[in-house]
């Protein structure tokens, strides 16, 4: 009973998701090492195997960076290579913290170990000051959508627990801060070594008047970064009950907050239904948020499978058949433009080719700069055109569905994450009061005709030319105009359903499969 007690206590205290970054030997194995040692989370027989290795190649008592150093090559070089997720609670906090590599070239793995993170805790050896990687892993921090940061100086023993000197990094780090996306940013003076300011205030350091580090990240508020307004539900999982019937949609909830007997929209197909049950492993619930795992059921039979979105009735995320991102690309092969990749967006997959790189972003001073491809670990703006359009948000406003990787379809390897900022041929509120139509121009004599058309439009609308079409969903099949059709005819479809009017205007007639596929109600021929 008292076990049963301590572990619903444990699951009910805030979790905070934290990602070291800096630069190599910064000391942040040894900061991670320090706070699990004194916070007594470490298990006893971890603990010898780490002072036995310790005395034996280290000569020292215990080697705190070991705790999260657990590959064989990261003992052996004395630096982190991958990325270690380490557990640790207080009475007032949960908390994960990636542990991740400083080195330029595993900058993939510390963009993995921030993609998940509220707080980014910064190291910066202060016998070296501000370097490359402090702003490299600064922006890469901020570019994921971190808006708290923890500026930790350390090494301060070095320098004689020096306050002038404490002053002058911090002096250096705001200096190019502005361009950080940051809510926070907040500095602290350590020695992960000796203790100071990791657990309790340090003696030697009387002119620091803050809190030291684990108290700071046992209260800093980071709740403002959730999204609570915008339901987003990627279906993952289709549940049917056949004896009784009943069919639940499994997932993790994206965003927002949900309640039983709320009208819902089902994406793509536009079907409106009601919230009957949200069912979960302890029982139903009567509202449920993010970033729960349930499984809903509705009120009506609808066809709906994995790759589908459940969204609230009148607030959907816009649609796209094209958008612009930042990419961290994570292939040794460089990035290949108009080549057909594999995107994976939430809980569905879909082709796309990178039609431009915009730029590349400097670490070293944080400009942009012409590039014709990204390589390892380079990070730049791109855009892509897809085969079939997603419902995505710009991750700033949610990381879920704002979120992708791409997939090289020739070795089947993660080739890039990214984060998209703008999305192109989009509506951004897709509720359906009514059916959109579609109006189709054929020829050039009437590409004017067909853009006064939709700029005189009332609702929303969209437009489309062969231009964008060829570059985006029908870039594989120019010279197939049966399957042209065919793609656009299923995008002017799903455009409608959604309550948006769509103007073309192509070189091409729409045939009866066209008609068929739109529906002769809905579409006018020009």
């Amino acid at each position: 009973m008292i076990l049963e007690t301590l572990l619903k206590q444990n699951q009910e205290t805030e979790l905070l998701r934290i990602a070291t970054a800096g630069s190599v030997d910064d000391g942040k194995s040894t900061l991670i090492g320090r706070l699990l040692y004194d916070s007594k989370s470490i298990f006893e027989d971890q603990l010898e195997s780490i002072k036995e290795f310790s005395a034996t190649h280290r000569a020292q008592e215990i080697d705190y960076s070991l705790v999260t150093d657990g590959l064989k090559s990261e003992r052996e070089q004395g630096i982190t290579i991958d990325v270690a997720y380490r557990y640790f609670t207080t009475p007032k906090r949960r908390f994960i913290i990636a542990d991740t590599p400083g080195h330029e070239q595993y900058t993939r793995n510390m963009a993995t170990g921030a993609s998940t993170a509220s707080l980014s805790l910064i190291l910066i050896d202060a016998t070296k000051g501000v370097v490359t990687q402090t702003r490299r892993h600064s922006f890469i921090s901020s570019l994921l959508g971190i808006k708290h940061f923890l500026v930790a100086i350390n090494k301060m023993d070095l320098i004689d627990y020096s306050e002038d000197e404490f002053n002058a990094i911090v002096n250096d780090y705001k200096s190019f801060a502005d361009k950080l996306s940051a809510e926070s940013i907040h500095f602290i003076p350590i020695s992960a070594l000796k203790g100071d300011n990791v657990i309790e205030k340090s003696t030697n350091m009387n002119w620091y008047l803050g809190s030291p580090l684990l108290d700071y990240i046992e209260t800093v508020n980071v709740a403002g970064g959730r999204n609570l307004i915008d339901f987003r539900f990627p279906v993952q999982y289709v549940n049917w009950s056949g004896g009784s019937g009943l069919r639940g949609y499994c997932g993790t909830i994206s965003s927002g907050v949900i309640r039983k007997g709320e009208k819902v929209k089902v994406l793509p197909s536009g079907e409106v239904s009601e919230i009957s049950r949200i069912v979960t492993y302890e029982g139903d619930l009567d509202y449920a948020y993010s970033p729960k795992a349930v499984t809903l059921v509705l009120k009506d039979d609808i066809d709906i499978s994995r790759g589908d979105m459940i969204v609230r009735q009148n607030n959907s995320p816009p649609i796209a058949s094209s958008f612009e991102a930042n990419v961290v690309w994570m292939d040794a092969n460089p990035m290949v433009l108009n080549k057909n990749y594999i995107l994976k967006h939430t809980s569905r997959m879909t082709k796309g080719l990178i039609s431009n790189i915009k730029y590349k972003f400097d670490p070293q001073d944080l400009h942009r700069k012409d590039v014709d491809t990204l390589k390892l670990n380079e990070i730049g703006k791109i855009r892509i055109e897809l085969t079939n359009p997603i419902f995505a948000d710009h991750y700033d406003k949610n990381r879920a569905t704002g979120s992708f990787i791409i997939i090289d379809p020739s070795t089947n390897l993660t080739a890039g994450a990214g984060m998209i900022t703008s999305c192109l041929c989009t509506t951004r509120n897709i509720e359906k009061s009514t059916e959109g139509h579609t109006t189709w121009y054929h020829g050039k004599n009437l590409v004017d005709r067909a853009r006064e058309n939709y700029n005189n439009q009332s609702v929303k609308s969209i437009f489309l030319d062969d231009d964008v079409l060829k570059k985006g969903i029908n870039s594989d099949v120019s010279d197939n105009p049966a399957e042209y059709l065919k793609r656009t005819a299923d995008l002017c479809r799903l455009l409608n359903d959604s309550g948006i009017n769509v103007i073309i205007n192509s070189e091409l007639i729409p045939d009866s499969e066209t008609e068929e596929i739109i529906g002769k109600s809905k579409l006018k021929i020009v």
